[in-house]
Parts: C-alpha cells; structure tokens; sequence
C-alpha cells in the first residue's frame, strides 16, 4: 500500500511497511510517537517537487476542487503500478480512479496514518526542515486564499458594476426619446398623450396606427384594452391636430422602433443583472433586492470593498452630500441614502424608517461580508434576515397602533391642554405665573356701614402687600365695620348673663371669678387691637392723599418749566 500526502513543497509516496498495524486504529498514534518509531511503519518512496509557486497554487486548487493536476497524474503513472493508494480525500479518490484506474483507499484507519505522518513529516522527508516547511506553507495559504477571492469567475463583481451602470443610462436614454416620440407625435393627435400614458404603448400604437385617420380601421386589442380603444378612435375623429406627411411619419416610426428596442434591451439587461446578482451576492439580493444590491456594490467599488464598511455606512451610501451639508451646518444627518429605495424601508410608516432603515444595513453588512468571504452559495442567511425584519417592522407598527388607540389597559391617555408647554416635550417654555391672592390688603367699605358710624369714606382700591414690621408681623386685611361691632357686642352680652347664669359654690366660685377675670382680660386686649387696627389704616389713608397732593404740585411746576426750555431752544437755533 502506498499514501499519497501533499506538502507546500510538492507530493510525497509513502510505502506502509507493515499493514498489519493499520488493523489496530487506536493505537496507531504510538507507532509514531518517536522518528525511529516511524520509519518503522512507512517508508518514503518518491517525491515531486513543485517548481514555482503558481505550480504549487493550481495543485492545491486542483485537489480542493477534488481533482487530479497534470504533475500528479504523470507522478502516479510513474510510481503506482499495481498498487493500491491512500487518499485523504474521497472526491480525489475517485477521480484518480476513474482516469488513472488505480485502486484508492479512503478510511479511519488511513486518515490516523495521515496525522501520524504529519507528526514526523520533516524527520521522514530528508532534507525539508521545519524552518522550510512553514513560511512555505503561509505563503501558500495566501496566494490561495487571495487566487480564490480575486479570481473566481463566480465573483466577478465588475460585471455588476458596468450593468447597473448601463441600466441607468438606457431608463434616461429611453424616457429621452419616449418623451421626444410624444413632443413629435403630438402635433399630428395631441389627444393621445392622455389617453395612453405609458412610454411603450405609446411607441407601439404609433408604429401600428401611423396617421390618426387610420384609427378607426385598425384594431388595438393585442396592446390595449377596449374602453382605451374605443377612447382613442373616438378622439381620432375629432383631434385638433394638425396635418403630417408621410414623410414624416416614416421618421418618427423610425423613432418608435429605437424605443421599442431600447426597451427589449433594458428588460434583457435587467434578467442578467438578475442572474448574476444571484450568483455573486445572493444573500444581499434577498434583503434589498437585485437594484439595490447592484448600486451599492458599484458605489462601494467592489463587493470586497463593501464588506469592509461598517452598518453606519452602508446606511448612508449615497446621501454624501446630505451628509457633509448637515455637518457643515450643524443639523440632523440623513437617516437613509441608495438603501431608501429597498422594499422594507418602503413598506414602513414615516415615523418608523428610520428605524427600519438602521436594522436593514446592520444586516445587510452582515450579508455582504457573508457573501464577500464565506463558501456557501445559497440565501438562507437574507431570507432569515428579512423574516426578522420584517417581524420588526410588524412590532413597530402594532406599537404605534397600540399608542395611538390608547394605554395597555384600554382607557386612553388623556393630557391635560397647556398652551406653554411644548408638543411631545416633558418641560415649559416659561414658569408657571400663579397668583396669591392672601398677599394682598384690600379695603372694602360700603356706604351703609360709613354712614352709621359717621367715618370718613376710604376709596375702594387694591392695595399691594404691606412690608413687614420690625416683629415680623404683616399688617391684617380690613378694618372693622358698624354691623361687625353690632354682632360683637351681642356676643359679649350672651357671654356675660352665662356668666351671672352659673350659681357660685365653693371653690367652684373662686374658680369661675378668675376665669371671668382672664376672659376680661382677653376682651380688653382686643378691643385695644381693633382701635390700633382703625387708626393705622386711617393713617395710611392720611399718607396716600398726601402723596397725591405732592404729585400734584410737582406736576404743576413741571409745566411752567417745559414751555422755557422750549423758548430756550427757539433762541439757540435763532443764534445759530
């Protein structure tokens, strides 16, 4: 049996020894616990050289693939006649028998003879040092992992690039020349342009109808519907359009036809940008789409180069300019920019695309890098994705419903109306102005009460608050009218025939005497309060005349002062 083991240097041949070890899988690894030990069981029988380093590269390729390159069939050729061989690949195996008809040999016990050649792979192979076999083996490991991203046919991003491009070049193209096709045709049946909208029935009821006198023989059902049809005969024998030869007519089908081809064009176009969207970056494709993905990819430069942003920035892609201008101007940034076009940021609400926008390039970075760099082939990833975006953008929305409907419990959120207070904002543009009404001292006296107890008449005004005395006290709020007097002095009466009422007994008398001489010592001191009470006010009453009194004369003698200082300028003016 020989063993067939590659190494950055070349192919190595390993003849086993003694196959009867090969029975004992778990106690292989001993045999190979030592060099000495492992001469023993193989036996280095030949090994090709590989020349350079691209011949190296298109081996390794070769065998990752699961195939057989020209070198390693004419060393196979040459040294394994009638000889089974042991393979660490089952897909080599079977390629090498299928064109080289030689038995391979691919199991447990073959895969623990590989590890254990590995082990002791230097001091098997004469003259391939440790310090030779690794940088050998990084430098291959680069150059195939760099030959893999850069030039693999089914990564070929640059195609997407020059058709995404070219797409938008033949949309402008085409509404350019529709747009001309309806100017020119227009002269001769204005009313068309209403009837039909689209730019390519447009074209092609020009190039069937011609002259708009053929309206009414022709029949319009392969491109139009009836109730358009029947419009548009109808408007052909009355249109206000003017007279066109024929000359004329042959060009602008002749224009038509442009049209209708330009547009063939764009839709096969569009089928393989489609396809190779789907090939390149199909986990992309199913987040954002195929024109999306296309014009992010063209705006990056390259898948490659995309894969290295971040989510914030394939977020913004294309709003540059928004962007810088908002920096520049200290204002809020731009929440989306070519991702604003993807399906999922146009299903959602106003208030929640921004939202939508920031979750869809999170992920859609996430894709990118898995289709830049990762094997696999297939969209399970973007189609799990986009099932949990789109379970977001249904939470949103049931939030935003239940906030509006009203609180979790049903009853609706009622907020008191506030004209300072801002909209959707916790605090007031101003404080609160409230108004204590205990501050202020207000006379009030009616004209009854003056009148009985011959007092002098107080005008009725607010005043503002009196300044504290020196005890700290404010001043009480109005004075003491007749009927209050009345009412008091019936109080004291009851209070004193209660008094002589209660029969004087004992200590019981002792006891109410010096009671009765408290209370009268209570009455007295408000009795003097009340007095002291009138004469203050009256005072202040004193006081306010006297100040409108003063305001008066000095207004008085303001006014012969006004008239000289006039008479005083007419004299400078004189001078000058």
């Amino acid at each position: 049996m020989l063993v067939l083991f590659e190494t950055p240097a070349g192919f190595a041949l390993f003849k086993v020894l003694d196959e009867g070890k090969l029975a004992k899988v778990e106690d292989l690894w001993k045999e190979f616990s030592s060099a000495d030990s492992a001469r023993k069981v193989v036996k280095l029988k030949a090994f090709s050289k590989f020349e350079n380093t691209s011949e190296a590269l298109e081996a390794a390729t070769k065998i990752i693939e699961g195939t057989a390159s020209k070198g390693l069939r004419k060393f196979l050729r040459a040294h394994c006649e009638d000889e089974t061989l042991a393979v660490a690949d089952s897909k080599l195996g079977n390629a090498i028998k299928e064109k080289l008809k030689i038995e391979c040999v691919h199991n447990n016990a073959v895969m623990e003879l590989m590890r254990g050649v590995r082990s002791q792979l230097t001091e098997l192979i004469a003259g391939l040092g440790a310090q030779d076999l690794a940088p050998m083996s990084l430098g291959l490991s680069h150059s195939l992992s760099r030959y893999k991203l850069k030039f693999s046919p089914d990564k070929v991003d640059t195609m997407i690039i020059q058709a995404i491009g070219l797409l938008d070049d033949l949309d402008k193209e085409l509404n350019t020349y529709a747009m001309r096709v309806r100017e020119w045709y227009g002269w001769h049946f204005p009313e068309l342009a209403k009837i039909v909208q689209d730019n390519i029935l447009y074209a092609k009821v020009v190039k069937l109808m011609g002259s708009r006198d053929n309206a009414a023989k022709l029949d319009f059902s392969e491109t139009l519907p009836e109730e358009v049809e029947t419009e548009l005969k109808e408007a052909s024998l009355i249109s206000m359009g003017t007279e066109v030869s024929e000359v004329d007519l042959m060009n602008i089908r002749e224009l038509c036809d442009q049209v209708l081809s330009l547009a063939e064009y764009r839709a096969q176009l569009y089928d393989y940008l489609k396809s190779r969207m789907n090939t390149i970056a199909p986990n992309l494709t199913a987040l954002v789409g195929e024109l999306v993905g296309a014009r992010l990819i063209a705006h990056g430069g390259s898948l490659l180069n995309l894969a290295k942003q971040p989510g914030s920035t394939v977020q913004i892609l294309g709003a540059e300019k928004a962007l810088f201008r908002a920096l520049k101007t200290k204002h809020s940034t731009p929440k989306y920019g070519l991702i604003f076009h993807a399906s999922l940021v146009g299903q959602a609400a106003p208030k929640t695309k921004g939202k939508i926008s920031r979750s869809l390039a999170a992920k859609a970075a996430l894709a990118i890098r898995y289709d830049a760099l990762g094997d696999g082939q297939d969209n399970s990833l973007g189609l799990e994705n986009r099932a949990k975006l789109e379970a977001r953008l249904r939470n949103l929305e049931g939030r935003e419903l239940s906030r509006s409907a009203g609180s979790a419990k049903g009853k609706p959120k009622i907020e008191v109306y506030d004209k300072d207070r801002k909209k959707g904002a916790g605090g007031l543009i101003t404080p609160a102005k409230t108004y204590n009404p205990s501050a202020d001292a207000v006379l009030r006296q009616t004209p009854n009460s003056t009148a009985g107890n011959g007092e002098e008449e107080v005008p009725k005004k607010r005043k503002k608050e009196v300044e504290p005395s020196l005890t700290g006290e404010v001043a009480e709020e109005a004075p003491v009218t007749g009927e209050q007097k009345k009412e008091k002095k019936k109080k004291k009466k009851k209070t004193d025939e209660e008094e002589t009422a209660v029969p004087n007994d004992g200590n019981d008398t002792t006891e109410q005497e010096g009671g009765g001489k408290a209370k009268k010592d209570k009455k007295k001191k408000k009795h003097k309060a009340q007095s002291n009470e009138v004469q203050n006010e009256s005072e202040n009453a004193d006081a306010g005349e006297k100040k409108k009194k003063k305001r008066k004369h000095a207004e008085q003698d303001e006014e012969p002062e006004m008239p000289s200082k006039k008479k005083e300028k007419k004299k400078r003016k004189s001078d000058d």
